[in-house]
């Protein structure tokens, strides 16, 4: 006679064992029609898996997050429901939910198309239709293997044998389809409504590309039809920003096969890295570091004694020369403490704050790469912090107010922070950890800050902090990041005098803003639609004339903007005026100058915006004003 908690505190006595369909139906026939799935002492079940004890239980519906993410479990099943039924010779593999949706790997002899996608989208809307019951069965070991022999499914019996002959397997039946899972998974298909089938792309089995190739069809699935609505809206709209095609349309950078994952910056591309370059590298000064320059290459055994080449070397590009094995550095904290190393440090010297636009070096996965956001070489703002024990709390107090002034600075308000603690596979002892864990969290707290716990989610040397963007979109990317170490820093044997006259170990704090510069510029790039702030714009003003006679007054002032340190240029074609006009607009240039003959006679030009603006006439130096007004501001509208 199991006794039945439920959320609100009401209990419910039954006589012999019950579902979570049957609770929810002693309820009441609206949540009983609602309910998706159940959790049954916090664990998620199927609503037709029977309670025999005692337990606390609430009701999933497609309103809770466990309810949307059943939703999608169960339309991964339907799409390998419709697949199997239009092509009975393609292999199921497995069926996860990811963001925002799922996906189904699958073998099949020929390449699946956008027709074919069109085709297994109508027909599990077809099986949609027919509300039919989703079926559950527990197996043991044996029947599993029978049912999926029977069937030739290869990737089923594969993972079937990586599963210990003991436990029991869950068998869920679509109709004449059979699928395994964990699950829980919706009891039936009226529950599945709102949907769209989104790409088709290559995916290793088992992620090992060593394995076959498989096509993984990608779905995205909501509770209603106007979030789905909302999210096709959201995906079209990063669609027209995504940054390969507004750099290619912009002459910003390119990509090639000669150099997968490493960018070619063409002039407008690197006049932005060069912008936000020497952005950070103000505030770097102003907030006491000192800029280094460490070797791009150096002896493994160095990565031997940090640590990273155990853990990366796989990573790592290598090369060699008169029988020496080098690394093309992955990352710059080794070689900061090398820089640290040298000379006697006492605790007077600390905190010694060292950056670096170091760049680095990663073998990616070919398949991982995707424009600047994954890359093989990229320049990370690296930093790293040699400080006492002591010290961690107001350095890590001070980097955080510096990660909000830089993202503000870009327009960013919306900041999500996580708190990462120790892993399984770790150094250090749980003392030293214990006291890396607190300092981050009491600096996060000292500062009234919301944050996520992420527990386990820290580096092998210490936990960290993560600072990530919410874009436009509303699409999140982690940038930034400061972490605690007590190991680098013994086992290169950096050392520090203290007040006592005694060696010690001082700690290292690894930091950084934006991440890596490739990938914030893509960042930038998408959030902005490539209509950068005039701050960060490649050409801030472009100056052109109405005939060739107003030649000579559009290259006078064209010098004048450039030794004010302006990134100007000046379109002396012989072009019409409207054409010019319209071309500069669509390269997203913020001021256009145009000077005809009434300008040339009254010493004024004519300003628009490439919003379309008039801002009328003017003479040059009110136009000045108005441009040093903007950048200063980085483009945030001031309260006056």
């Amino acid at each position: 006679m199991p006794l039945i908690t439920l959320p609100d505190g009401n209990q419910k006595q039954f006589e012999n064992s019950v579902t979570v369909m049957q609770v929810a139906e002693s309820i009441g026939p609206g949540l009983a029609k609602a309910a998706i799935a159940g959790k049954v002492n916090g664990e998620l079940i199927d609503t037709c898996i029977p309670i025999t004890e005692d337990a606390n239980v609430s009701i999933v519906t497609s309103k809770e997050k466990e309810g949307v993410e059943t939703i999608r479990h169960s339309f991964a099943h339907l799409v390998g429901h419709a697949v199997k039924q239009l092509y009975p010779d393609a292999k199921m593999a497995i069926g996860p939910v990811i963001e925002d949706g799922f996906y189904y790997d699958i073998s099949y002899k020929n390449s699946f198309t956008l027709k074919d996608l069109e085709d297994i989208e109508n027909r599990m809307n077809s099986l949609i239709k027919k509300d039919y019951d989703v079926l559950v069965k527990v197996v043991t070991h044996k029947e599993a293997r029978e049912v999926f022999l029977n069937r030739d499914e290869k990737y089923k019996l594969e993972i079937i044998d990586e599963i210990p002959e003991d436990e029991t397997i869950k068998l869920y039946h679509h109709e004449e389809y059979v699928d395994m899972c964990r699950g829980p998974h919706v009891p039936n298909t009226k529950h599945l409504r709102s949907f769209k089938l989104l790409k088709v792309s290559g995916a290793y089995w088992r992620g090992n590309s060593n394995n076959e190739m498989l096509q993984r069809i990608y779905g995205t699935a909501w509770s209603n039809k106007k979030e789905l609505k909302d999210y096709i809206h959201k995906i079209e709209e990063a669609e027209k920003r995504d940054h390969r095609k507004l750099a290619k349309k912009l002459s910003l950078f390119h990509m090639q096969e000669e150099a997968p994952g490493m960018v070619f910056w063409h002039k407008a591309g690197w006049a932005i890295y060069q912008v936000l370059e020497q952005y950070i590298r103000e505030i770097l000064v102003l907030n006491g570091y000192s800029e280094i320059r460490t070797p791009l290459a150096v002896d493994r055994t160095l990565w031997e004694k940090s640590g990273h080449w155990e853990k990366f070397k796989d990573d790592m590009f290598t090369t060699t020369s008169e029988s020496r094995e080098y690394a093309i550095k992955p990352m710059n904290c080794p070689c900061h403490v090398q820089v640290f190393n040298q000379g006697l440090k006492s605790y007077r010297d600390l905190p010694l704050r060292l950056a670096e636009f170091g760049s680095c070096h990663r073998n990616e996965p070919s398949g991982s790469l995707h424009g600047l956001m994954r890359v093989r070489n990229f320049t990370q703002d690296d930093a790293h912090i040699f400080c006492t024990e002591s010290q961690i709390q107001s350095e890590v107090s001070a980097f955080i107010d510096l990660v909000f002034q830089v993202y503000r600075s870009f327009g960013f308000d919306s900041i999500l922070i996580k708190l990462s603690t120790r892993p399984d596979n770790r150094v250090g002892s749980d003392s030293i950890w214990d006291k890396s864990e607190k300092a981050l969290s009491d600096a996060l707290d000292a500062k009234g800050l919301d944050w996520d716990l992420l527990p386990g989610e820290g580096a092998f040397y210490g936990p960290k902090i993560e600072f990530s963007l919410k874009d436009c979109l509303g699409r999140v990317w982690q940038c930034g990041t400061i972490q605690v170490d007590f190991s680098m820093p013994e086992r290169l044997n950096a050392s520090f005098i203290d007040e006592e006259s005694n060696k010690k170990t001082p700690v290292m704090l690894h930091r950084a803003i934006l991440g890596s510069f490739e990938r914030f510029i893509g960042i930038l790039i998408e959030h902005y639609a490539g209509k950068l702030p005039t701050w960060l714009s490649p050409t801030q003003a472009i100056i052109m004339g109405i005939t060739d006679r107003n030649i000579t007054s559009c290259t006078k002032i064209y010098k004048l903007l450039l030794a004010k340190g302006y990134r100007v240029e000046c379109d002396i074609r012989n072009e019409k005026i409207g054409f010019k006009i319209r071309e500069h607009t669509i390269k997203k240039i913020p001021y256009i100058l145009v000077i005809g003959d009434q300008e040339e006679m009254n010493s004024e030009v004519s300003i628009r915006t490439r919003d379309g603006e008039d801002l009328g006439k003017m003479p040059v130096e009110s136009f000045i004003s108005i441009l040093e007004n903007d950048i200063s501001n980085k483009g945030v509208k001031k309260d006056p």
